[in-house]
């Protein structure tokens, strides 16, 4: 096959709610085209309707009601929701041609939503022994503001991230986010930011290419494995 490599990934939005079984069946899809060097890069920014995904590491205790669709999924870590009002990127990167260490991988991709954030007014972070983006709230309390989850299958990215711009926050009730159930959700509405899912689209845009640039730099310890 000829190589389809290009060091700019397509930049998809998607309009509407997509299905979420829709969305990963697309995923799978590309990730093998990507493997096989049938199709190229994809960078896609989706919304939900109201559901629920359970990781590798979801603990059915932490679901506390089916309100809304539940699906397992092959990224890491526990539940989370997407729905109306989040935005959430899928990354089918190939990572053969970007360092080869998932754990930069990781650490570049948190990077890039905290950079994004940060032109949103945000002082987001990352918090040590917690998974996610973090920011504090008007009130001053500690809470997340974005989700990471991904899988890589042969070196291929899959899954992303989650931002929350502007979702009814009561639907995240229904599970432990994440597993962490001693911090609340945030999201730009909630801390008084009116910006909109265009605006966060933009500054995601803005900052790809530090981003893309990242990934395969150097990272302190061991590389991370392909799983």
């Amino acid at each position: 096959m000829a190589d389809t490599f290009s060091a700019n990934p397509e930049w998809r939005i998607e309009p509407g709610l997509l299905p979420y079984p829709d969305a990963l069946r697309a995923m799978e899809e590309r990730n093998r085209a990507i493997e096989t060097h049938e199709a190229g890069e994809l960078v896609w920014l989706v919304e939900h309707p109201p559901l629920y995904t359970g990781g590798t590491s979801a603990d059915p205790a932490e679901l506390l009601s089916q309100q809304f669709p539940v699906y397992d999924t092959g990224r890491g870590g526990r539940y989370t929701y997407h729905g109306p009002g989040q935005r959430v990127g899928y990354l089918l990167l190939d990572l053969r041609q970007r360092g080869r260490d998932v754990r930069c991988f990781v650490h570049a991709l948190e990077d890039w939503v905290i950079a994004a954030l940060g032109d949103m007014g945000v002082s987001a972070r990352r918090a040590e022994g917690r998974v996610g983006i973090w920011t504090d709230t008007r009130a001053g309390q500690e809470a997340k503001i974005g989700a990471i989850g991904v899988r890589v299958r042969r070196w291929v990215t899959m899954h992303g991230f989650a931002v929350n711009v502007n979702p009814d926050l009561s639907h995240f009730g229904g599970i432990v986010p994440c597993g962490i159930a001693e911090y609340p959700v945030t999201s730009l509405a909630d801390l008084g930011i009116a910006a909109t899912m265009a605006d966060l689209d933009a500054a995601l845009a803005a900052h790809a290419p530090g981003f893309l640039a990242a990934l395969g730099g150097t990272c302190q310890g061991p590389a991370a494995q392909e799983t």
